[in-house]
């Protein structure tokens, strides 16, 4: 017979479980291992291969259903969704898709557009609305990115300029972006700063602009300089991708690119 206390641990340790199997489950899913239009194992075969019991399955399930990657039918079993169907600003769905060793970077430019449309209107938003605090916040990102010696440091500083622009738009709607544009930069930066010559030092001064304009309080200004900032990304990322592919297509075949 279990003891309080071991019933009490069960307890605490059920979600960071739940998180476990949510996660192996919803990076097979969005690596394509298992497919859209296929089932999900019986909920005995994944408490048995994962180790979990049928209520962590069942709440990790349930979770995938709310990020739209799988549907579950009554006595049809759990299904995966199509892509379109998946709620891909969220930051978990995000961080499955291109979180991974070899991003996918044809979704990852996808993403740009979108940050091409929210970023810019962002920034004009905030130019008119920001506080002296929120002034303060985006200077400070901005000086600590000048400064950053480290991929960790740039990283965290680029993150908070962008969403202390975010922010200071004082738009709930907008501030809801934000983990999705977390999980991005931090993407960014894994495809792009070792990859790409002068990516990050690059795009400080456009920065900078955008940092000013909205200083100023300059909304036009401030949207021009961001679609600048998204802009230098996108092309940055584009070249890498169609270098990628060209690359790929002279080593050939998979024998050939192992001999390579």
């Amino acid at each position: 017979m279990r003891t309080k206390r071991t019933k009490s641990v069960e307890r605490r340790s059920k979600p960071g479980r739940i998180h476990a199997v949510l996660t192996t489950l919803g990076s097979e899913i969005a690596q394509g291992i298992i497919p859209a239009g296929a089932l999900l194992p019986p909920e005995h075969d994944l408490e048995i291969r994962l180790g979990v019991g049928r209520g962590v399955v069942r709440e990790a399930i349930k979770t995938l259903s709310g990020k739209g990657l799988v549907s579950v039918r009554p006595r049809h079993g759990t299904r995966v969704l199509p892509r379109r169907d998946w709620s891909l600003l969220d930051r978990d769905v995000l961080n499955w898709l291109v979180g991974q060793e070899k991003p996918d970077r044809a979704l990852l430019l996808a993403i740009q557009e979108v940050r091409s449309i929210i970023e810019p209107a962002a920034a004009s938003l905030a130019a008119m609305r920001a506080t002296k605090e929120d002034r303060l916040r985006i200077n400070v990102a901005l000086k600590a990115m000048e400064t950053a010696d480290t991929q960790a440091t740039a990283t965290a500083a680029d993150k908070a300029f962008h969403l202390a622009i975010l922010d200071a738009t004082h738009n709930p709607v907008l501030q809801g972006f934000r983990g999705a544009i977390d999980t991005i930069l931090s993407t960014v930066f894994l495809v792009a700063v070792d990859s790409v010559d002068g990516w990050f030092d690059g795009n400080l001064p456009n920065h900078a602009v955008v940092a000013r304009a909205i200083e100023k309080g300059e909304a036009k200004k401030a949207r021009k300089a961001m679609e600048q900032v998204i802009s230098f990304t996108q092309l940055k990322l584009s070249k890498l991708n169609a270098g990628t592919r060209q690359r790929n297509d002279q080593l050939g075949a998979p024998g050939d690119r192992r001999r390579a």
